[in-house]
């Protein structure tokens, strides 16, 4: 394993990537709250390669007949109008040019006068504005700029009614930001915080991420940052451990602690049980609400305080330490929380140089963890870097990376804190094909659905640790010199033996490789069962058993492929001579292969089924056969595959030096069917 310190400002980037629709950033404010000033002097901090920048009021000026003055003289209907004409304008002009808009623009308009205010933004301005950036100057403050715009002279206001203007503009755009997929952010101009920057340097840098940040670019780079820990990693990582963070490594939840101590109205709670839900966008606007509150560096300090309540289950701290222990397995966490929040637990931990953790918190961190992107990245791990993977989760965030996991572990804690949708959407997904199981934490709380479906685990128990730590290679396994081989081997080398006995000498051999090498190299899953005298009792059965297909590659592997289907009796067995045969469908609900041939000479077969089932689905193949030519596993195509390939396994009886280009009564496939006289 190696250091487990990701540098989150130097890790590369992806580029950024083309959206359908363009983005256009309102900056909002009441009158005299300094738009226009700010606009100003972003256009000189930006430039205009990437960003067009645009006054509302000009816009409009520009698109009515008559200007501003004959736009000010109409109807609240035909001023609707020609506002709607001028931001369908702008989003045409970024459409065509490929540039950021950047808006200035009224979301109110109130004389002290009257009793409520006048809304002015239209449906077309909550169809177009991807993010909305709400200047927040003090009202104070307001008013001296008020009076000192001789160029627009404006109606004066008290402080206590800019107050509540301002606070209702807020308040309504907030809502309907989250109804209209719009990010929205407040903006103070003028920082009275340590730490915090002016509000042209906040914008710019907001502006920048704006630019780029997309759900495809999210995705993006989460897989960079995942290559990256593997990149760093000191040894070639065989199995990964991800886990989830909240309510997984330990009982609480670090965002309900954190907006239990800055006592702010706006919780997540609020927001991801609104119109957004669990989207990306929900979780871009969680990471805004966490700019909102704190600056960086009051930030690190609510971060620290957050950690210093966070108490990791001890059972998960044993496991962790173990792997700590061996350089053939990674862990990492992927958080939808906070990822200093859990560096610095895992550091209290000294669990900090073993463990990565991904995830986001603030726009530097450049991710947000979503469902999909914890799937994407356990997925990544299989298919791009073949690798085993243990997922641990405990709520319907976590339901795609279990699914995707080579082994799916639920970690199910307190009835009453324990996510209460999480029932009904693990029941669907285990209805759907996923194999999971339940570990108890603490261990007297009541398990997660009926124990037959998701078998309860011990994550402390010995054969459990063991099946997690276990070496994933050597990949090439044989019998060889044991005295159960020789004994196995003996009758398929007598030339008086052929037929029916020859094919019950094969079948054993199977069921042989099966249990003594196929259970290991696949590991074994257990599951609750009626006992004799009436009580539940456990057992085990391959992983993934029900999901797993045996292809004997015909005709010679079909007597073997049947004592591997005894002794696995709820897999699949397939029958194919050459690999277009496969039924795609039964490779499709696949999650691990067993190929199975008498003989292997130079492994040409192998390799065409190999590449076959490698072109289409990347799941784990395991090559069973009775005797393998020693070098078609040195040399050649099948030793290749063997080197390159992390999830293909060769497990044999024995090897042999002969060259096996048998006819007649030589040919296995004939001495196993009474047909050597027909060859």
């Amino acid at each position: 394993m190696g250091p487990r310190q990701l540098d989150h400002s130097t890790a590369s980037e992806p580029q950024a990537v083309p959206r359908g629709k363009p983005i256009v950033v309102g900056l909002y404010g009441i009158p005299g709250s300094g738009k226009s000033t700010l606009l100003k002097q972003l256009e000189q901090e930006v430039g205009h390669e990437a960003f067009a920048f645009y006054d509302g009021s000009q816009v409009i000026d520009g698109v009515v007949p008559g200007g501003l003055k004959a736009f000010q003289a109409m109807g609240k209907q035909d001023q609707d109008h020609w506002r709607q004409r001028a931001i369908s304008t702008i989003v045409k002009n970024c459409e065509n040019s490929r540039k950021v808009g950047v808006v200035a623009g009224h979301y109110m308009l109130w004389s002290e006068k009257e009793a409520a205010g006048e809304i002015v933004c239209t449906q077309n301005d909550l169809a177009s504005y991807t993010h909305i950036l709400y200047l927040e100057t003090r009202p104070e403050v307001v008013i001296g700029q008020r009076l000192g715009d001789l160029d627009r002279p404006r109606e004066s206001a008290t402080v206590s009614h800019l107050r509540r203007w301002q606070q209702q503009e807020k308040d309504q755009l907030r809502q309907l930001c989250r109804e209209h997929d719009i990010l929205f952010l407040p903006v103070s101009p003028h920082p009275t915080r340590v730490g915090e920057v002016s509000a042209m340097t906040k914008v710019s840098l907001l502006l920048r991420d704006f630019q780029y940040h997309s759900e495809k670019y999210n995705a993006e780079y989460a897989g960079t940052k995942l290559d990256e820990v593997l990149g760093a990693s000191l040894g070639r990582p065989e199995t990964v451990l991800c886990l989830d963070a909240d309510k997984t490594l330990a009982a609480e939840d670090t965002g309900t602690l954190f907006w239990q101590m800055v006592s702010a109205k706006q919780t997540l709670k609020t927001l991801f049980g609104g119109p957004l839900r669990y989207s990306y966008t929900a979780f871009r606007q969680a990471t805004l609400l966490y700019e909102e509150i704190a600056n960086d560096w009051e930030y690190e300090g609510l971060c620290q305080a957050v950690a210093a309540k966070v108490t990791l289950h001890p059972e998960l701290v044993s496991l962790l330490q173990k792997a700590a222990d061996v350089k053939h397995v990674e862990v990492i966490v992927l958080t939808s929380g906070l990822r200093r929040v859990w560096e610095m637990v895992l550091k209290t931990a000294n669990l900090s140089r073993n463990v990565t953790v991904i995830g986001g918190g603030r726009l530097a961190d450049g991710i947000v963890m979503t469902r999909t992107v914890k799937g994407a990245l356990v997925s990544r791990l299989r298919e791009h870097h073949q690798m085993h993977v243990w997922a641990f989760g405990d709520s319907p965030l976590d339901l795609d990376m279990l699914k995707a996991a080579d082994q799916a572990i639920v970690v199910v804690g307190d009835e009453q804190t324990r996510s209460q949708s999480m029932e009904t959407e693990l029941t669907t997904a285990i209805n759907d094909g996923l194999e999971a199981r339940q570990v108890l934490l603490p261990s007297n709380v009541s398990p997660r659905l009926d124990i037959t479906k998701i078998p309860l685990v011990k994550v402390t128990e010995e054969d459990f640790i063991e099946s997690v730590l276990r070496r994933r290679s050597p990949r090439v396994l044989i019998a060889g010199d044991r005295t159960s081989a020789k004994l196995l081997m003996t009758p398929t080398r007598n030339a008086d033996l052929a037929g029916p006995a020859l094919r019950t000498a094969h079948r054993q051999i199977g069921w042989y490789l099966a249990t003594e090498f196929l259970a290991d190299v696949i590991g074994l899953e257990k599951y609750t069962m009626p006992h004799v005298l009436g009580h539940s009792v456990s057992g085990y059965r391959l992983a993934h058993e029900r999901q797993t297909l045996i292809i004997a590659l015909m005709r010679g592997g079909e007597p073997m492929a049947m004592g591997v289907n005894d002794a696995f009796p709820s897999a699949s067995l397939a029958h194919a001579k050459h690999p277009d045969e496969l039924v795609p469908q039964n490779l499709h609900r696949s999650r691990t292969v067993i190929l199975v041939d008498s003989v292997i000479n130079t492994g040409k077969s192998v390799v065409e089924f190999v590449r076959h089932i490698r072109e289409r689905y990347p799941i784990p193949i395991v090559v069973v056969a009775n005797v393998v030519q020693d070098q078609s596993i040195l040399h050649g195509q099948l030793a290749q595959i063997l080197d390159n390939d992390t999830k293909i396994n060769l497990v044999a009886l024995r090897l042999s030096k002969t060259n096996f280009t048998g006819s007649g009564s030589t040919d296995t496939g004939n001495r196993l069917f009474n047909t050597t006289h027909l060859d």
